[in-house]
């Protein structure tokens, strides 16, 4: 059976809940027919996080990696590239705020995901009653700094795997969006979608050639 792994990280600054890491545990819990999914928590934290990313596929020796982060967006946001940049205006939660320093030393400029973006999307779209997207950027934060960083490691390891990652909204009853500064979405009706994002990018390799771009 193939194995798939799913990150999500840990509770980040005032937080006392990710649901991206509830949402990688719901789907470890309940898999996609025709797989086995592990679920694994990352730290929050710049550099430690890649540390636990690369030991959890050496470990588990995936044939998918999908890594989850937590944006204020209404959907689920399939990002199409990761920048090989960490730039930040906050701390992460160690106290680190690097600004303008690369995520890997002479690494390349950028990597593309290899799901297969447009395809995942529309079958969210068309499986469920979701919204569902093509992200363009993955911002410069921790989220972007462990996309690139996975995107990086297999790139250079010797197998054929492939990886990328989703951004997923708030939680009704996490105080952003219990606020309605924030949308939201119940964590169950996320796993739902990202059930329908796994199975998509298991069964193909390649894309659907729709549009999916943005004009700014």
């Amino acid at each position: 059976m193939p194995r798939v792994l799913v990150t999500g990280f840990e509770p980040f600054a005032q937080d006392t809940y990710n649901p991206s890491w509830a949402a990688a545990q719901l789907l470890q819990d309940d898999p996609p027919d025709g797989m086995e999914v592990t679920a694994v928590q990352l730290p929050c934290v710049f550099g430690e996080s890649l540390k636990v990313l690369r030991e959890a596929v050496l470990e588990t020796d995936p044939l998918l990696v999908v890594s989850l982060g937590l944006s204020p967006r209404d959907g689920i946001s399939v990002e199409r590239v990761a920048i090989n940049v960490n730039d930040c205006p906050i701390p992460d939660n160690a106290g680190h705020q690097p600004v303008d320093e690369p995520v890997v030393a002479d690494g390349p400029t950028a990597y593309f995901s290899t799901l297969p973006l447009k395809r995942c999307v529309a079958e969210v779209q068309k499986q469920t009653d979701l919204r569902s997207e093509v992200s363009q950027t993955a911002g410069t934060f921790v989220c972007n700094h462990v996309f690139y960083g996975l995107m990086h490691l297999l790139a250079t390891e010797d197998k054929q795997r492939r990886g990328g990652f989703v951004h997923i909204p708030h939680t009704p009853e996490m105080p952003a969006a219990a606020n309605q500064s924030v949308p939201s979405l119940p964590v169950e009706d996320t796993a739902r979608g990202l059930r329908v994002v796994l199975s998509t990018a298991l069964a193909h390799d390649t894309d659907i050639a729709v549009p999916a771009g943005a004009t700014h």
